[in-house]
């Protein structure tokens, strides 16, 4: 059964339904958020409900002490550390297929006004990306370096 909550400023909390099976927040008779098909579609401003494709694994970490440290992560388990500027990042949770996109990004020098140039974070590096890992690396502008912050996303 569709269900339809609309917050409206005039009539207050309004609820309606069928049996389409979708889900549908509205703001004054605006959709704001649907789920259709297992699907989350949002309207962000844009003026219509679209498809999200959201950070399915996230990770910011210290890998400049020889072993990397974590600081803050989502659908990350680990970091193996495979030598320097060189790292696989485990997801707790498994990407549905490897077709997923990353994005790697980071800076060498913990102090700030301190920066490698250029700086290079990769990704995949060494080996294709799988649906339980995605190998990572980071280089300074002559060789492999241990990053002070290294930030990994991967979106699918």
């Amino acid at each position: 059964m569709a269900v339809i909550i609309n917050a409206s400023t005039s009539t207050g909390l309004v609820q309606t339904a069928d049996t389409s099976g979708v889900i549908t927040l509205q703001n004054n008779g605006t959709n704001a958020l649907t789920v259709d098909s297992g699907n989350l579609q949002f309207n962000s401003g844009y003026g219509s409900v679209a498809t999200a494709y959201g950070c399915r694994s996230w990770v910011n970490f210290d890998a400049s002490s020889g072993t990397p440290s974590i600081r803050g992560s989502g659908n990350v388990s680990s970091i193996t550390d495979n030598g320097v500027g060189d790292f696989t990042i485990n997801f707790t949770n498994a990407m549905p297929d490897a077709n997923y996109s990353a994005a790697i990004t980071g800076n060498w020098a913990a102090s700030p006004g301190a920066y490698a140039d250029p700086n290079n974070a990769f990704a995949p590096y060494g080996q294709a990306p799988t649906t339980s890992a995605l190998r990572v690396g980071t280089r300074s502008s002559s060789a492999f370096f241990d990053y002070a912050y290294v930030f990994v996303q991967v979106f699918r």
